[in-house]
């Protein structure tokens, strides 16, 4: 059974607590709490040296960006507004947004609705976020950013 109460938050501190500088001033020969060996003194964790990191590769895309991105990019090229798409698809207009933003994963037929709305079949859309995907990989490799097995690869194979 815990001697905490229980909405009482347990505090575990990370480091020892600091001893106080010690002066010439009256009073300066006594010992504080904090530093006061015994029952309250806390032994912190173990120091360890911190290791430098470098930064992060950038980050493969995701499916459902390259899907959102490409639906985006083809509705503004063919200046047409997010309500006039939703409706020809059979979609909601904050539905179709958070496709085109790549918040959500929309389904096939959904995907479909919405490439078939701006004139497009879904083997398009699939083909043009397929050439995002591979200019992104082309863009990993001339960084020489590119994992031992996708070395191997000219470009990608799409299944629809």
């Amino acid at each position: 059974m815990s001697t905490h109460a229980q909405n009482e938050a347990r505090v575990i501190p990370l480091r020892r607590p600091q001893a106080a500088p010690q002066t010439s001033q009256p009073g300066a020969g006594r010992v504080t709490p904090a530093a006061a060996p015994g029952p309250a003194a806390v032994p912190g964790p173990v120091t360890r040296p911190v290791p430098v990191r470098q930064a992060p590769a950038p980050r493969e895309p995701l499916w459902r960006d390259l899907v959102g991105d490409a639906l985006r990019r083809e509705r503004l090229a063919q200046e047409r507004t997010l309500k006039d798409v939703a409706e020809q698809a059979r979609i909601s207009v904050p539905y179709l947004s958070e496709l085109e933003r790549g918040r959500k994963e929309g389904s096939s037929e959904v995907i479909a609705a919405a490439a078939h709305a701006l004139g497009l079949g879904l083997a398009d859309l699939l083909s043009l976020a397929q050439d995002e995907l591979a200019r992104h990989a082309r863009s990993r490799v001339a960084r020489g950013r590119t994992s031992s097995s996708s070395a191997h690869h000219n470009g990608l194979c799409l299944v629809a």
